[in-house]
């Protein structure tokens, strides 16, 4: 009977866990629908013959944009993006927009479009003479197929006019004689050799980010629940286990990284911790949480601890519990980001499929790395005291900080559904407490736990009104980011901080509890002129989105801070007081526009 209490619990707590993942499935049957129609299909035209674009050199600082469209296919104008990159760095760069029509689209609502023809112009903030740029577009068919985000890239020339279409990797120092003999560079080199600096860094930073990634506040109790098992048992036990574990770890971050790119590919503007936009995963996360702290509280039992979660799914010992471990682990890494993460993951998420994938895989390697090498220490066995009642006691305290990440969670879906929502989700899990509590009893006990946990289960998808945009309280002295605000303050000669932040980033909390939203560094920002806007990313935004990828980054906490005149430059995503003030005086320095 206990074995099955056991499983039981085990799969509800798997259960809650995929609640979350659930409420993707219909994003990727549409981008598999979308897939196969491109494959089964040979009536629509490949993507370059049908939108043909032409880039002329109006002068130093303006390029114009021409695309032709084939009859029967449209370009979406909020699809466009540039970037413009001269020997001495990143321009800013805007579009000035010809008249489009306004249609309601099956894949993004109401947008303005192009057919026939899309005339464009691009104008710099500076002059330029050699600059290498990148033009993204994308459009549909009106037979219903949506192409993904197409870019084009050229080695353009302000002074002489000149523009040659070059491979992505055609880095800009390229000379005029070798683009000449080499129109096409690059596409027989393979491309891995190309990125081979950038990708081989692109690793070693998403290694030491998910290294950091252990120590960041939502990993750490699960992690410490696993050490604890050290104190008990073989070595060679827990060399097995740790592996089974780095394995669950690097397969959730490859799946992870697949759901992002295809979702991506569909056109969703969507980074990393894109699944706690969604308020049903956030609520399902709370139940798990909630689950996890019963089970240490001693109310409920999964499978003796709640380091063998799973392991009575099959006659392996702990192998499939300590790979679920991993899978959970990676789960509650979602709102933390670590150091080195934004720069790799950025990389990662331009570069093709088994390059984006191997970052994201060395992702999960850094993260895993610490506990198998703990696992393999003799001395670590020797520090960690025999085993006795302090391991019991250490468990039952560990369930609060899960408590406590619950709370968080139900909170941050209060701010994304509203009041309501929070209410029905805490409603449910009181029952799903009382069904847990009650399943270990006699048949009427059980009968009643399992209408409990359905009940619980159907709480957790109830939702209430949608609190209105513009409706929540700010702080006083931030304002509001929108591209039209920011464009306005630049062209005024305003310095500007942007801060791309979310309720669910727990890194986002951290830095500004500890040094943005200080009296001091309020005081700071107000001696210096600079204007704080804050993007707030907790929903799903796509602006906001494209502004982040713009950016060169899949995730946040992003902090660009835009001095007057001058390029914008990117703050690191952990914050000191020292960082902050070094970039305010940076941008004090550069003077303000006449």
């Amino acid at each position: 009977m206990k074995k099955r209490v056991n499983t039981f619990m085990a799969a509800s707590a798997l259960r809650s866990f995929f609640l979350g993942l659930v409420l993707y499935l219909p994003l990727l049957t549409q981008a598999q629908g979308l897939g196969d129609l491109v494959a089964q299909s040979d009536t629509f035209l490949p993507v370059d013959e049908a939108y043909q674009l032409e880039v002329e050199i109006v002068s130093e600082q303006e390029i114009r944009l021409y695309w032709q469209i084939e009859d029967a296919y449209y370009l979406y104008q909020h699809r466009f993006k540039a970037k413009l990159e001269s020997e001495q760095g990143l321009l800013n760069t805007t579009f000035e927009f010809s008249p489009a029509l306004d249609k309601n689209d099956e894949f993004f609502g109401d947008v303005s479009v192009y057919y026939s023809y899309a005339d464009i112009r691009l104008l710099a903030d500076q002059r330029f003479l050699r600059a290498k740029l990148s033009i993204t577009s994308q459009g549909c068919a009106d037979a219903g197929l949506c192409y993904p985000p197409n870019t084009e890239h050229f080695i353009v020339n302000g002074q002489t006019g000149a523009v040659t279409r070059v491979d992505s990797s055609t880095p800009l120092t390229t000379t005029a004689a070798n683009l000449a003999a080499s129109p096409a560079m690059g596409a027989a080199e393979n491309p891995s050799d190309k990125a081979g600096p950038s990708l081989w860094l692109a690793l070693v930073f998403a290694f030491m980010g998910g290294i950091i990634l252990n120590a960041m506040p939502c990993v750490f109790p699960i992690l410490s629940l696993k050490v604890l098992s050290f104190a008990t048992g073989d070595p060679s036990t827990h060399h097995r286990h740790t592996w089974w574990y780095l394995i669950g770890v690097v397969v959730s971050f490859v799946a992870v990284a697949s759901v992002l790119m295809t979702l991506q590919g569909m056109g969703s503007a969507i980074g990393w911790g894109f699944q706690l936009q969604s308020p049903g995963f956030v609520i399902a996360l709370a139940y798990l949480f909630t689950a996890m702290g019963l089970s240490l509280s001693g109310m409920v039992q999964f499978g003796g601890n709640l380091m063998n979660l799973g392991g009575n799914l099959a006659s392996q010992g702990g192998n499939r519990g300590s790979f679920f471990t991993g899978v959970l682990a990676v789960v509650v890494a979602s709102p933390c980001t670590a150091p080195f993460m934004g720069s790799a993951l950025g990389f990662a998420l331009t570069q093709p499929a088994p390059i984006a994938l191997s970052v994201f895989a060395a992702l999960g390697v850094g993260m895993a790395s610490p506990m198998v090498l703990l696992s393999y220490s003799a001395l670590a066995r020797r520090v960690l005291p025999r085993p006795g009642a302090w391991m019991e006691t250490l468990k039952e305290l560990l369930a609060f900080p899960l408590y406590a990440t619950a709370v968080w969670l139900l909170w941050v879906a209060g701010k994304q559904a509203g009041v309501d929502t929070m209410a029905t989700a805490l409603g449910g899990l009181v029952m799903l407490a009382l069904g847990l509590w009650l399943y270990r009893g006699s048949h009427l006990r059980r009968f009643i736990a399992v209408v409990c946990i359905g009940l619980a289960l159907f709480l957790a998808t109830l939702r209430g009104p949608t609190p209105e945009a513009g409706t929540e309280v700010r702080r006083e002295g931030t304002v509001v980011w929108s591209e039209t605000a920011l464009q306005g303050l630049l062209d005024e000669g305003v310095p500007v901080f942007v801060d791309v932040t979310a309720d669910w980033c727990i890194t986002c909390l951290a830095n500004e509890q500890a040094v943005l939203f200080t009296d001091s560094m309020t005081a700071a920002f107000e001696e210096r002129g600079v204007v704080y806007m804050v993007a707030d990313w907790t929903q799903y935004d796509p602006v906001i989105g494209t502004f982040v990828n713009s950016h060169g980054r899949s995730g946040i906490p992003l902090y660009v801070m835009y001095p007057p005149n001058a390029d914008p430059f990117i703050l690191p995503q952990l914050l000191t007081s020292g960082i902050v003030r070094d970039a305010l005086d940076r941008v004090s320095s550069t003077g303000t526009a006449p």
